[in-house]
C-alpha cells in the first residue's frame, strides 16, 4: 500500500527530482504492522499518474508542524494508545518510496526532542529484552532477618496468624522455607509484590507489544536517516549512535528487524560518522567505546545473513574513508581482510560488490593494508574471478582491477603477483575495457625498480 501526502498545486510537480535513495528497503521490513491501524484512511486519488493508481494514505504536509509537540509528548507518555498513535503517524510521515517525488521529507529539526523520544522507546524495550533468569541471579535477603516484620513477601500475614512462631522471626532460611511451602498452592494477588520487578512487571503479551513498538521506532529512525537534513543531526547524536551500535552488538538475542534497521541507519549516516564521538565529552547513556563499536561491526560482517554482512562490508568501506577512523579499524585488519575475501567467493553478486567496494577503500589507505591484502590467501584469485566472470556491474570489475593495480604498486608484492602474469596478459588481450589498467599492472611487474626504491638504497647504503 503506497503512502503519500496531498498533491501540490500546479507548478510544484515540475520541480527537480531529489537524489536517489542510498539503500533499498531493509531485510524483513516488508510486513510493517505499524501503519495497519490507519487502514481506515485509505482513499483513491484519481489525479495520480497512471503508474501510481491505487489506494494511498494521504497526510497533510503541515501535519508535523501542527502536531509536533503532541507527537513527542505521546512518545514520552508511555501509554499504549498514545504511543501507537505517534508511531503510526511518524511511520506515515517518514515513509517514502524509492524515487518518489510526490512528497517532501520531514526533517528532525522540525520536531525538537523527537529523536530522543524515539530512542527512549527502544531503550525501554532493551531494558526488558532479556529473560529474567539471564539478567538477575537469585540471592538471599539478609536485611532485617531478625526483625518481626521486614515488609517483604507475606510477612504481614504473621501478625494476624495464631502461629506462635511468626514467619518474620528467626533465621532467614525459616522464612524462605515457609514461603516455599505456600508457593505450591494457588497464587495470591499479593505475590506481585514478591517479584523483584515490582507491581508493574509485564507479561508475555506486554513484552511482545513493547518489542513491536521498538521495531516501529527503529524503522522510523531508519527512514529519517535517508533525509539529507537529518544526516548531520544523527551523525553527531551520541545517544543515537550508542543505541544503534548496541542493537547490532546483540544481534544474536535481539529482534532481527530491529538489528537490520539499526545497521541500515548506521550505513546511511556513516559518511559523517567519527568513531571518536564515543570518547568525546558529549553525554553518554550506554558507554559504547570505539573498540566495542568496531567489534559490533565485525560481528555483523561474520554473520551468515546476506543483508547483514553486505551492509557491514559497505559500512567498513565508508568508515575507512575518514582518516580519523583508521586507528580503530586497522588493528582488526587481518580479520576484516579474511572475511571480505571469503565474501568474494559467494555466488551472490551483491555480496561480491560489497566485498570489492570495501577492499577498494582499504587498499587505498596505506602500504601496510596493501601488503596484508596481497598476502591473504585467495585474494588475487577471487579478484580475477570477479573480472573474468564478469560481474554484471562494470564498476565492480573496474574497482577489482584497480585493487590489483594498488597491490602491484608495492615492490614487496611483485614476487607474489608474478605468478599471475599470464592471467593478466589474458585479460589485457581479451577485454578492452580494462586493458589500460592491466597494461600498467604488467608494466609494474616487468619494469626495473622504481626511482623511489633506488633512492632508498642510496640513502641507506644498500
Amino acid at each position: 500500500m503506497q503512502k503519500r501526502e496531498q498533491g501540490k498545486q500546479g507548478g510544484a510537480s515540475g520541480s527537480s527530482a531529489p537524489p536517489a535513495a542510498k539503500r533499498g528497503r531493509p531485510f524483513g521490513s516488508g510486513g510493517n504492522n505499524a501503519a495497519a491501524a490507519l487502514a481506515a484512511a485509505v482513499s483513491a486519488d484519481s489525479a495520480a499518474p497512471s503508474n501510481l493508481l491505487g489506494p494511498s494514505l494521504q497526510v497533510h504536509s503541515s501535519f508535523a508542524d501542527q502536531n509536533n509537540k503532541r507527537i513527542v509528548l505521546a512518545l514520552q507518555s508511555g501509554l499504549k494508545s498514545e504511543l501507537t498513535w505517534a508511531l503510526n503517524t511518524l511511520t506515515l510521515l517518514s515513509f517514502k518510496e524509492k524515487d518518489d517525488v510526490r512528497k517532501e521529507a520531514t526533517p528532525l529539526a522540525k520536531i525538537p526532542g523527537l529523536l530522543d523520544a524515539l530512542l527512549q522507546v527502544i531503550d525501554d524495550w532493551r531494558d526488558i529484552a532479556l529473560p529474567k533468569e539471564l539478567v538477575k541471579a537469585p540471592r538471599v535477603r539478609s536485611l532485617g532477618g531478625n526483625s518481626t516484620v521486614t515488609g517483604f513477601g507475606h510477612e504481614y500475614e504473621a501478625l494476624s496468624s495464631k502461629d506462635p512462631n511468626p514467619r518474620g522471626v528467626g533465621p532467614v532460611s525459616s522464612a524462605m522455607e515457609a514461603s516455599q511451602s505456600k508457593s505450591g498452592g494457588q497464587k495470591r494477588h499479593s505475590d506481585c509484590w514478591t517479584d523483584e520487578d515490582g507491581l508493574f512487571s509485564l507479561d508475555d503479551e506486554g513484552r511482545a507489544e513493547k518489542q513491536q513498538c521498538a521495531v516501529a521506532a527503529s524503522n522510523i529512525i531508519r527512514n529519517f536517516s535517508f533525509m539529507p537534513d537529518n544526516e548531520v543531526i544523527m551523525g553527531q547524536h551520541r545517544h543515537c549512535l550508542e543505541t544503534l551500535f548496541q542493537c547490532i552488538e546483540d544481534y544474536i538475542t535481539e529482534d532481527e528487524e530491529l538489528v537490520t534497521n539499526a545497521l541500515e541507519t548506521i550505513v546511511n549516516i556513516c559518511p559523517l560518522l567519527d568513531l571518536r564521538i564515543f570518547s568525546s565529552a558529549k553525554p553518554s547513556f550506554i558507554k559504547i567505546t570505539e573498540k566495542r563499536a568496531v567489534k559490533a561491526i565485525l560481528g555483523m560482517l561474520g554473520s551468515s545473513v546476506k543483508a547483514w554482512h553486505c551492509a557491514a562490508a559497505e559500512l567498513i568501506g565508508r568508515l575507512i574513508i575518514n582518516p580519523d577512523n583508521e586507528p580503530f579499524i586497522l588493528p582488526f585488519g587481518s580479520q576484516i581482510y579474511k572475511r571480505l575475501v571469503d565474501i568474494l567467493s559467494l555466488p551472490a553478486t551483491d555480496a561480491q560488490a560489497a566485498g570489492v567496494g570495501a577492499l577498494y577503500h582499504l587498499a587505498e589507505v596505506n602500504m601496510d593494508c596493501r601488503l596484508k591484502l596481497a598476502s591473504e590467501r585467495w585474494a588475487v584469485d577471487r579478484l580475477l574471478k570477479v573480472i573474468k566472470a564478469p560481474h554484471p556491474v562494470p564498476e565492480v570489475c573496474r574497482k577489482a582491477a584497480l585493487i590489483l593495480e594498488s597491490l602491484v604498486s608495492e615492490p614487496q608484492n611483485r614476487g607474489m603477483l608474478l605468478v599471475y602474469e599470464n592471467a593478466f596478459v589474458e585479460i589485457l588481450m581479451s577485454d578492452g575495457r580494462y586493458s589500460d589498467t592491466f597494461a600498467r599492472i604488467l608494466n609494474e611487474l616487468t619494469a626495473r625498480p622504481s626511482s623511489k626504491v633506488a633512492t632508498a638504497r642510496g640513502i641507506w647504503g644498500m
